[in-house]
């Protein structure tokens, strides 16, 4: 069975609101600053082994490093911040140098939303886990400790994936099937349902949802 390809662009979050739907219901939602996104390289199967677009967003000044910046100048465009490899647009042939908006995204009625999550430091596993506590009083010294983590003799080590303390947040996260409220390709503005990772300026990788 052939693979579907998904209709993908790079964007920004701006942040939450809230608006009245259809029904009159008042939804939470997300603004996404969606495109416009620059070909910066097309990949195919006799160059590359695979087939892929790269495409780059949120053009900048900030000089990128020679290695970049020569990639940049390649095409003839100007720096950018977020560069992804999105798969091959359907039924289009891109060069580089041509710009994508959010008019792809036409009768696209639910989408997945892809970016990094809020980095919440170095967190115990009461509060990365929602490990319950130890007793609070009668001379308890383990409060909030983890306790336990390993066996005895058999098999004397402590198990891979065993929930730990350690770095909460500042982690890949795709959220998936959020409702299209509204794509506007003339404002770069698209807006969807509920909540996306990450704070606002995130940078977000919005798929088509299978």
């Amino acid at each position: 069975m052939a693979r579907r390809i998904r209709k993908t662009i790079l964007g920004k979050k701006l942040g939450m609101s809230q608006m009245f739907d259809d029904s009159g219901n008042w939804v939470p939602v997300t603004l996404i600053e969606a495109g416009p996104c620059t070909v910066l390289q097309v990949k195919n199967n006799d160059n590359d082994g695979y087939e892929a677009v790269q495409i780059g967003f949120d053009p900048t000044h900030k000089d990128p490093g020679k290695p970049m910046g020569g990639h940049f100048d390649k095409v003839g465009v100007q720096a950018q911040r977020y560069v992804q490899e999105i798969p091959p647009i359907e039924g289009q042939d891109v060069e580089p140098g041509q710009a994508i908006d959010l008019s792809i995204f036409e009768g696209v009625e639910m989408v997945d939303v892809q970016g990094t999550s809020k980095g919440k430091g170095f967190a115990g596993t009461v509060k990365r886990w929602n490990h319950s506590i130890g007793p609070k009083s009668h001379g308890s010294k383990s409060k909030r400790q983890i306790g336990s983590t390993g066996m005895m003799q058999d098999p004397g080590r402590v198990i891979k994936g065993k929930k730990m303390p350690g770095q909460m947040g500042s982690a890949k996260v795709k959220v998936r099937n959020l409702k299209v409220i509204e794509a506007n390709p003339e404002k770069n503005l698209l807006v969807v349902r509920g909540a996306v990772p990450g704070a606002n300026g995130t940078y977000l990788t919005v798929e088509e949802s299978l």
